[in-house]
């Protein structure tokens, strides 16, 4: 049996575990690029919303990593239109796993 080498691999690995490490805290403070709000959606892509306001429809969670960079707590539903039970409350600057879904979440500006 051959084995084949991919020479892009041990970037690829590098560039994965150097963002692991980054949403860990790791390697401190991380620079805010992209999107203010970032989640990975039932689709398993990730989607972002620049400048986000009010209620907006995003379906993610599941155990999927959601970010926060505005300035707003982000109030995550499960059911769309901000209806129903809330599942999280996000703050300014938190990156976590969000379960067990969302379908909805509402941006509140305070002070």
């Amino acid at each position: 049996m051959r084995t084949v080498r991919n020479p892009r691999a041990p970037r690829v690995l590098s560039a994965l575990l150097l963002a692991a490490a980054g949403l860990s805290g790791a390697v401190g403070p991380a620079v805010a690029a992209g999107p203010d709000f970032q989640y990975v959606g039932q689709d398993d892509r990730v989607h972002g919303l620049a400048s986000p306001k009010g209620c907006v429809e995003a379906e993610g969670g599941g155990t999927r990593a959601v970010t926060n960079r505005t300035r707003a707590t982000a109030t995550l539903y499960r059911e769309p239109r901000c209806a129903g039970p809330a599942v999280a409350v996000l703050r300014p600057g938190t990156v976590t796993q969000v379960r067990p879904y969302f379908a909805s979440v509402r941006f509140s500006f305070t002070g």
